[in-house]
């Protein structure tokens, strides 16, 4: 199948950002997946040059997703990597104008993270270790809870990051920046236990990442969600959890627990505060709730 100009400019766009901006290759893979999805709606509407894109086309992509019933925060997400790719034909004379100028940004929906109780946590943590398996999946769950990961900081984990001696581990987060994440004994026991038997999971000569799958190779995304939702269906713990509901628990427990707002931005590696502040409504409301529950004075 013949590749269109359009399709060509978005993947010299790609290799760009990539090289400029050293974005990781997860993020590299979400915004090729976003443009690939918006030059397929453009094709089917027989637009294969980005010389021929309007604001209304842009306009009707956006709604488009919006009846697909993608959320307000993913329909942004999609505007930003289609303004930037714009911007980019613009600086590098492939159009006269920004055709996305004037297309305006969906109004934000506030979403409040999901978390897991403590109780919960506790329940799904408590894991008996008979296996290689069992060993590498509780440090992963204590790492992910205790030290507020995203998964793709986890799997991208090597023997460099982790300093043990000083119970401190080095993540790159989002934009390859660096932060220091303190580790806690549980974690810090977990990795230990789990390095002893790790050699068993090494099928071929050495592999410096942490965590590693049945086939020696290092273990990904889907293959954390799969042993994840596993392990919760073994405890009987109900409700849409993933990896990532663990790093909202984590930063929640915290706060709950009167950690100061700052350091816990530091602790997840937001840039700005502004999206630490979502976890304050959380406890806000449960604060409410046990007033509720609890008060004399309260209407229950």
């Amino acid at each position: 199948m013949k590749e269109t100009s359009l399709k060509k400019e978005i993947q010299s766009y790609l290799d760009s950002v990539l090289y400029e901006q050293q974005l990781t290759k997860n993020t590299k893979m979400s915004y090729q997946n976003d443009l690939d999805q918006y030059a397929l709606f453009l094709e089917k509407r027989g637009i294969t040059s980005e010389k021929e894109i309007t604001q209304k086309n842009i306009e009707a992509y956006l709604q488009d997703l919006a009846k697909k019933n993608e959320k307000s925060s993913s329909v942004a997400h999609h505007l930003t990597v289609i303004k930037n790719f714009h911007k980019y034909l613009l600086k590098n004379e492939k159009v006269s104008k920004d055709v996305s100028l004037l297309v305006t940004r969906p109004k934000l929906t506030k979403r409040l993270p999901k978390t897991i109780s403590k109780e919960e946590t506790e329940k799904l943590l408590d894991m008996p270790l008979n296996t290689v398996y069992d060993y590498r999946n509780k440090a992963i769950l204590e790492l992910l809870y205790g030290s507020g990961l995203r998964i793709s900081e986890l799997t991208n984990l090597t023997f460099q990051d982790i300093d043990l001696l000083n119970s401190v581990i080095r993540i790159y987060g989002k934009g390859r920046k660096e932060r220091i994440v303190p580790l806690g004994d549980y974690a810090i026991e977990a990795i230990q236990k789990y390095v002893e038997v790790r050699p068993h999971l090494l099928k071929h000569g050495s592999n410096d990442y942490l965590f590693l799958n049945n086939h020696g190779k290092p273990i990904t995304r889907q293959g954390c969600f799969k042993m994840l939702k596993k392990m919760l269906q073994e405890k009987g713990i109900k409700g849409d959890i993933s990896p990532h509901t663990l790093r909202h628990s984590f930063a929640t427990h915290l706060l709950e627990g009167g950690a100061d707002l700052r350091s816990i931005q530091e602790l997840l590696g937001h840039a700005d505060i502004s999206t630490t502040k979502i976890y304050t409504h959380i406890t806000n409301k449960k604060v409410e709730e046990d007033y509720q529950k609890y008060h004399p004075r309260s209407d229950h």
